[in-house]
């Protein structure tokens, strides 16, 4: 675990002890000095639109923006063309927000591909003009909101990581709480009843002109090609506040949860909870299901959500081997969505240097490894390298395409021209021979590296011992 999150951890105080489930006495008492932070700190003064418009905060707002980068929005403008404007039209701008007249322009609508397949997820990009309003509205709300959070949520938090909540979640199997109450909200970002969600974020912001303008941006439009649909509900994901809007929300199940003396980790809208029997587990889930409704409007997908070993499940793209001393490994899933990202990459490969894919291809094993660093268990890495060098033998079989330019390819890697003429002259296809001995022989592992292929495994190995 990251040494910033165990000083900010060690400035909390420790979880009560635990009887028969339930928290002992003691709950209660720190479930309230949270709740009422808010109240104590005086952030009626503290979150107000002068203070989202000062000169400071707003320069730190642009740099963020800028540094971010990002796809234009309905006016197509860019992030380099964000300061000329600014400079011709901020007076007219701040004069709104400061009378509270102004008015978000809709957002562009994008849909991305779901990882794992079942649909497209919306996303909605606003104008860079509101992203960076929307950034100085996050930087002023962002460190009152924070500290009145759950420690077992992670989702977009500062100081706070996806590798920080795995961790947490195998603390919890190990401490033998081996069910897992497996939460999916349907269709989250798009079902925020609005009502709901204000009345949370007023418990903190009294100014009406920040209230009203979180609003807009709530209730901007739609533009996808045609005219603008109206929006009357959910969270444009893609905003820059819109992770905070959904943890101030979500933030009233992480307090359920304590107060019924749960272990659970929640990442964003990924939610489990631990159990140590089936029944409890299913008690739970039907509980949480009636309390998401009937306080936040918000509903279970029935189809994703289960009460299952953690084991069979998989959270942020990890999963637990069944061991007394669960340890981490790769989820399946992410195995194949690697695979499913790099058929692109393979086919554009075809026509090109090896070497030049190769560079590339680094690429993409140092991110993914980084991610799955954590893992114990190292068969996927394994797989994935014999995988990779086998794709790039079939590559290179491809491209010699005659038996004539096979045959010489083989003969000049070192192959004893029986086996080179066996290898050449055969009608099988490039996977079978990526896979034989004589393309083995001629691209072996220790030729590939010295093409600069890097190894998920030896990757892994390294990050080990550094961390």
């Amino acid at each position: 675990m990251r040494e910033v999150d165990a000083e900010s951890r060690a400035e909390m105080p420790e979880r009560p002890m635990e009887t028969g489930g339930r928290t002992a006495d003691g709950r209660g008492v720190e479930h309230q000095a949270r709740t009422a932070c808010c109240e104590n700190i005086g952030t009626e003064t503290l979150v107000n639109m002068e203070e989202v418009l000062r000169r400071e905060n707003l320069i730190a707002a642009h740099r963020r923006v800028v540094k971010n980068g990002g796809a234009p929005g309905v006016d197509g403008m860019t992030v380099d063309e964000l300061m000329p404007y600014c400079r011709k039209h901020w007076a007219r701008i701040r004069e709104e927000l400061l009378n509270g007249t102004y008015w978000p322009q809709p957002v562009r609508k994008v849909e991305i591909p779901k990882p794992g397949g079942g649909g497209d997820r919306m996303l909605g990009i606003p104008i860079v003009l509101d992203r960076m309003i929307q950034q100085a509205l996050l930087q002023v709300m962002q460190p009152i909101y924070d500290p009145t959070f759950s420690r077992d949520s992670y989702g977009f938090r500062p100081g706070r990581s996806t590798h920080d909540a795995v961790v947490r979640a195998r603390g919890h199997i190990a401490a033998g709480y081996r069910w897992c109450v497996d939460l999916d909200l349907e269709k989250f970002f798009d079902r925020v009843n609005h009502d709901v969600l204000m009345s949370r974020v007023a418990r903190c912001v009294k100014d009406k002109r920040v209230l009203r303008l979180i609003r807009r941006y709530l209730q901007a439009g739609i533009m996808e090609s045609g005219p603008t649909s109206p929006r009357t509900e959910g969270v444009p994901q893609g905003s820059p506040i819109s992770p905070l809007l959904s943890n101030i929300l979500l933030d009233e199940l992480d307090k359920e949860l304590e107060r019924r003396g749960h272990r659970f980790v929640r990442y964003a809208d990924d939610s489990t909870v631990y159990v140590q029997s089936k029944v409890a587990g299913e008690r739970v889930m039907a509980s949480l299901e009636c309390f998401l409704w009937k306080r936040l409007r918000l509903r279970l997908n029935r189809h994703k959500s289960a009460v299952a070993r953690p084991w069979v499940r998989k959270f942020l793209g990890y999963t637990v081997t069944s061991n007394l001393r669960p340890r981490l490994r790769v989820a399946p899933e992410a195995v194949k969505r690697l695979r499913a990202k790099l058929r692109p990459f393979w086919r554009k490969a075809r026509g090109r240097n090896l070497a030049t894919s190769i560079v590339e291809l680094n690429r993409i094993i140092r991110g993914w490894v980084a991610y799955y660093r954590l893992a114990d268990v190292k068969v996927s890495f394994e797989k994935l390298d014999c995988w990779i060098r086998r794709k790039l033998r079939c590559i290179l079989w491809r491209q010699w395409k005659t038996p004539h330019t096979r045959y010489k390819k083989l003969r000049k890697a070192g192959v004893d021209e029986a086996r080179a003429h066996a290898g050449a002259m055969n009608s099988r296809g490039p996977w079978w021979n990526a896979g034989a001995s004589h393309m083995n022989q001629a691209v072996s592992t220790k030729v590939l590296h010295a093409m600069g292929l890097m190894s998920f495994l030896d990757e892994h190995q390294r990050l080990a011992r550094v961390s």
